[in-house]
């Protein structure tokens, strides 16, 4: 009697055991992974961040092709104009209208280009040249020369940047350049303090310990293996205040502190159109596009190069 009982039970366990074989997943290695549903979504959006990121480096080379060779782009003289033509919303003839001398729009935004940007880079050189060196010195001396420049820069960061653009414009006077070294001094502090964090932290890693260890002197250490592994933050900082010196710029020539009329310089462009917002918006409107689409494209390439450092 026990051995159908038995044989029954040896036939239910065996089969429960074919059902969980069955049922059990194949973890094999040569089993395929799973696809998740996330998976397209994801490469989709990553592709989309690289045509986001080719469009910022297609208006930065726009720009400044724009800068160096404005005449392939617009061979008219854009300081003289025809005041038959004054007013001209945009067109084929014009791409973004005329002023109110009758100067085309689009040949002024062109020419001005080599203003706004070579005044972005100065302030951008100044700023990296300065910034770089006292945050370098702070960064590896440390002590009472780290306290001592870092307050230096505390206090040019407690003042507001326009502020002290204009105080500094107002000791060297109107002009382009100057603008440029106002806006450039004020951002001595970013730089400063990015490069004091980034040594302070190199110096305390192991290669720089064995590069002491092994002999090296100061210096020797700090141009080989300090400096070299703390720029590239410093690089992604300085693409980011290229765009930001270009809107500081426009700023200052916005308000009559930059390039002098009529000189085709961006700000001073959409300060000229201001008083004809609503009979002529292409006036600031188009302007003021191109300066954003430059800023933004600044920013884009900053993002991207900070999230490479990192």
């Amino acid at each position: 009697m026990t051995a159908p009982v038995t044989a029954a039970a040896t036939g239910s366990v065996a089969g429960s055991g074919i059902a969980e074989t069955i049922a059990e997943p194949d973890t094999s290695p040569t089993a395929p992974a799973p696809v998740s549903a996330e998976a397209p979504r994801r490469r989709g959006h990553l592709r989309g961040r690289a045509w986001g990121l080719y469009l910022a480096f297609a208006v930065i080379a726009l720009a400044v092709l724009w800068a160096v060779i404005p005449g392939v782009f617009a061979p008219g003289d854009p300081l003289t104009g025809v005041p038959a033509d004054k007013l001209l919303p945009p067109s084929a003839a014009h791409w973004f209208g005329t002023d109110t001398l009758g100067r085309d729009l689009f040949g002024r935004v062109v020419h001005g280009a080599v203003n706004s940007l070579s005044g972005a880079l100065i302030a951008v050189t100044v700023g990296l040249a300065l910034g770089t060196v006292l945050g370098a010195i702070a960064g590896a001396v440390g002590g009472v020369v780290d306290d001592v420049l870092m307050r230096v820069v505390d206090v040019l960061l407690a003042i507001p940047g326009l502020l002290l653009s204009l105080s500094v414009i107002i000791l060297l006077g109107f002009g382009t350049v100057n603008a440029a070294l106002a806006v450039g001094l004020g951002s001595v502090a970013a730089f400063a303090r990015l490069m004091r964090a980034e040594v302070a932290r190199v110096r305390r890693t192991e290669y720089v310990e064995a590069g002491f260890g092994s002999g090296g002197t100061f210096f020797a250490v700090l141009r080989r293996h300090v400096l070299p592994n703390s720029l590239t933050p410093i690089v992604a900082l300085a693409a980011l205040q290229f765009g930001t010196a270009i809107l500081a710029i426009s700023t200052l020539g916005f308000l009559g502190y930059g390039a002098p009329p009529p000189t085709p310089e961006w700000g001073l462009l959409i300060a000229e159109g201001r008083n004809y917002v609503g009979t002529a918006w292409w006036l600031t409107a188009l302007p003021g596009l191109i300066v954003v689409a430059v800023v933004l494209s600044a920013n884009r390439i900053s993002h991207r190069i900070g999230r490479n450092a990192r």
